[in-house]
């Protein structure tokens, strides 16, 4: 098969050379053949020398590469790259774990692919035009790679790629079909998930260590769960002992399923004595429940996806830190995210202290906190280091 080549201009191919897996327009001075938008396409240097390999697509980020050696993405050489990152997922995760993410796009060398495993089913979410060509092949590797595990692929891509694109695409089965929601198991804990309409691929698998730290913050505690979705800080929280705890979210859909997960693990009297649910906006619930919790998360969605809604994004943080960490109780602990990929950690920390300051309490860093090692971090791609967190004491 013979492929384009894109050929760099001068000096334009060290950050290829340093593993960087993304190659910008400006970067490149000719285009030998002529590729559409999706296709596998190879980048050489101004002497021809290859470099890497990768989709094309005719945008600001013109190569998303997956590969820095001549290669033919067929089903063995996807059966190869997932059969790696399995045993690498294999030794890293902890026991009584059947929920993970299986590939973390750059992180994994799969730019543009997110792949996420929920007891023995894959759903597969690509954000770009070529990963999404390649969805029978990695269909046909995944079946390789898990055997009879394998009960299910669904792909889920059509709120992930370019919308010019993503309109003409439909979620589907590619391979069998599973039942949702999905009983998955994370720590020993037990949780619904339902891949079809649920956010994101159906459960926010980053937020896996730091549920369990929170959970060392729990016993004995008044804990508020705000943003809860499913409820996964609530039902981690109530297993450590917590004496009660508030979930609150704007969606009704998702109260339902936070409480279903909570009797799913502790049966229905959790619901009626230690566990309390809440449909509303959590800044109105911050604002008209003058109450104190030992224990405040906050773990809101992404409140900036471009640099353009960036300014209004921490604005819109620093509003929420200031009343939330207002609803700690004295010598109480707040766990406080963004996963706003503009929003870069020491931003996120300066918009902390501002709202530290606008609430008058005087606070402690405990922890900085990121995503788990299923979600690993290209150490040329920093930008895939998404999730960034704050453990703090207040005093």
């Amino acid at each position: 098969m013979s492929l384009a080549k894109l050929v760099l201009r001068s000096g334009r191919e060290e950050a290829i050379r340093r593993f960087h897996p993304w190659v910008f327009s400006g970067a490149v001075a000719q285009t030998e053949g002529q590729p559409v938008d999706g296709d596998v396409v190879e980048v050489v240097d101004k002497k021809g020398k290859y470099l890497a390999t990768g989709h094309f697509h005719n945008g600001s980020i013109l190569v998303r590469i997956f590969s820095f050696t001549p290669v033919v993405p067929d089903v063995a050489y996807w059966t190869t790259k997932l059969t790696a990152i399995r045993n690498f997922r294999t030794a890293i995760l902890p026991p009584d774990t059947n929920c993970y993410r299986l590939v973390h796009g750059e992180g994994d060398g799969c730019t543009g692919l997110i792949i996420d495993m929920y007891n023995g089913v894959a759903v597969l979410q690509a954000h770009s035009i070529g990963m999404h060509r390649e969805r029978n092949l990695i269909t046909e590797a995944l079946k390789n790679v898990f055997g009879d595990q394998l009960i299910a692929v669904y792909d889920k891509s059509a709120e992930t790629l370019p919308d010019e694109y993503g309109a003409t695409v439909q979620n589907a089965y590619r391979y069998g079909r599973a039942d949702v929601p999905h009983e998955v198991t994370e720590n020993g804990h037990r949780f619904l998930v339902d891949w079809i309409s649920g956010q994101k691929t159906g459960f926010f698998l980053d937020q896996r260590d730091n549920r369990n730290l929170l959970a060392q913050y729990s016993a004995g505690k008044k804990v508020l769960n705000a943003f809860c979705y499913s409820g996964g800080f609530s039902v981690y929280a109530l297993n450590a002992g917590a004496t009660l705890v508030h979930s609150v979210d704007a969606s009704q859909k998702a109260i339902d399923l936070t409480n279903r997960n909570v009797a799913l693990n502790f049966g229905e009297t959790a619901l009626a004595n230690r566990h309390e649910a809440f449909a509303d906006d959590v800044m109105k619930y911050l604002h008209a429940h003058d109450e104190y919790y030992d224990v405040v998360v906050l773990d809101p969605p992404a409140y900036a996806k471009s640099l353009s809604a960036r300014h209004r994004a921490v604005q819109g943080y620093k509003r929420l830190n200031a009343e939330g960490l207002r609803r700690v109780a004295k010598g109480g602990i707040l766990f406080t995210f963004s996963c706003s990929q503009v929003i870069d950690r020491e931003l996120f920390y300066n918009t902390v202290v501002a709202a530290a300051i606008e609430a008058g309490r005087q606070v402690r860093v405990m922890h900085h906190l990121s995503q788990p090692a299923d979600h690993p971090v290209n150490l040329f791609h920093p930008e895939g280091g998404y999730l960034k967190g704050l453990v703090l004491w207040v005093e």
